[in-house]
């Protein structure tokens, strides 16, 4: 083999390695550039997720905060019903209050109704001597029918008329002196007790009136509900 044969053949050497080196580097820039698709995709994919979870926690959050606040507003609304309620329901005792300092006005219907408060308390009591308070304008009033209430309570209960005592050392409140005072004051009527004080009935035209708006402020309040819900 001549020098010409033997640069002939490194030369096809040459190319052979050449060529193979130019496949392996081809084979390896594309895997890489797979690999490195995938890994963009992966990194791509999560991202996404994040994303979406990120949205789906602060939808979340949007919408408890909604609720929150839709709750309070809603609470907020009830309040002011129930104040506006009560806010009527004050007026309309205040109103009946004011009536009530105008019964003692017609004295004959007065007399009447104390002497049949007197009698409710006697048979209340049941007791055979019991003190008896009232105010200071009523005493005369009082006096004028006490011996008639303690008959008609010994002949409905069948026993021995009673000993009262008018306590004429403390009197119940008197009337209010003007519309807008804020003193103590009774509306009429009379608190009676047993001797020792155990047992006390009050009687007085305010008691009972704080007792019947007790009695009655369910049905008042379902008639104002059915007013606004009209």
């Amino acid at each position: 083999m001549n020098d010409a044969d033997v640069s002939k053949q490194i030369q096809q050497m040459a190319r052979f390695i050449r060529q193979e080196a130019e496949e392996k580097a081809n084979e390896i820039s594309v895997s890489a550039e797979e690999e490195f698709n995938i890994e963009k995709l992966q990194i791509l994919e999560a991202e996404k997720k994040r994303i979406r979870q990120e949205f789906v926690r602060k939808t979340k959050q949007v919408d408890i905060r909604r609720k929150i606040e839709y709750s309070m507003q809603l609470n907020a609304s009830r309040i002011k019903a129930l104040q506006a309620q009560d806010d009527i329901v004050n007026s309309m005792k205040e109103s009946a209050c004011k009536q009530l300092l105008r019964v003692s006005n017609n004295k004959k219907e007065y007399r009447k109704l104390l002497k049949d408060l007197i009698v409710q308390c006697l048979i209340r009591l049941k007791e055979p001597a019991v003190l008896l308070r009232c105010r200071e304008v009523d005493r005369k009033i009082v006096e004028s029918v006490l011996d008639d209430a303690c008959r008609l309570y010994a002949a409905k209960a069948q026993v021995h008329a009673p000993d009262v005592t008018i306590d004429t050392t403390v009197y119940l409140p008197p009337p209010p002196k003007s519309p807008d005072s804020h003193e103590p004051f009774c509306s009429g009527g009379v608190v009676m007790a047993s001797k020792d004080g155990k047992i006390v009935f009050e009687n007085t035209l305010d008691a009972r009136l704080d007792v019947a708006f007790r009695k009655k402020l369910p049905e008042i309040r379902k008639q104002l509900l059915g007013k606004v819900g009209a």
